[in-house]
């Protein structure tokens, strides 16, 4: 199952990038994540932990990761796989900010409807809120 949003942000992808990289601060935009961190910078092969503003800690690992294009965060829990795919595209002077999560295991028979319906209600107010934190002049 594979849910996505997208948005325009009038922000360069670099200036997106450095956002996404201050894991510590992903609850500033992202109003699902109440506590992010990860051992070290945000590339490939980072390990850390993502605390939902609804649920338990769960462990993530960075798949993928280029500089001011896309990461990836992976995070599994018994017969749970859950893939969030950040994606920048430059536009010119815009950027488009692209926001996938993909489901998979044998649990996402079961929850599957249930977070296909949170996250498309949630990914839509997080774009929003990355765009106005990258468009505002006291972004990072």
């Amino acid at each position: 199952m594979k849910i996505e949003h997208r948005i325009i942000v009038a922000a360069s992808p670099e200036r997106i990038f450095r956002i996404y990289e201050d894991v510590d601060n992903w609850h500033m935009w992202d109003p699902d994540t109440k506590h992010a961190a990860l051992v070290g910078p945000l590339r490939k092969g980072a390990r850390g932990t993502l605390t939902p503003t609804k649920g338990k800690t769960i462990p993530m690992l960075i798949t993928e990761c280029v500089s001011s294009s896309l990461f990836t965060v992976e995070s599994k829990i018994p017969l749970l796989r859950l893939v969030f795919e950040h994606e920048l595209r430059s536009l010119g002077i815009e950027t488009e900010v692209v926001h996938r999560v993909t489901i998979s295991g044998l649990l996402s028979l079961v929850l599957g409807a249930m977070l296909s319906k949170q996250l498309n209600a949630g990914l839509p107010v997080t774009l929003s809120r990355l765009k106005l934190l990258a468009e505002s002049t006291s972004a990072i």
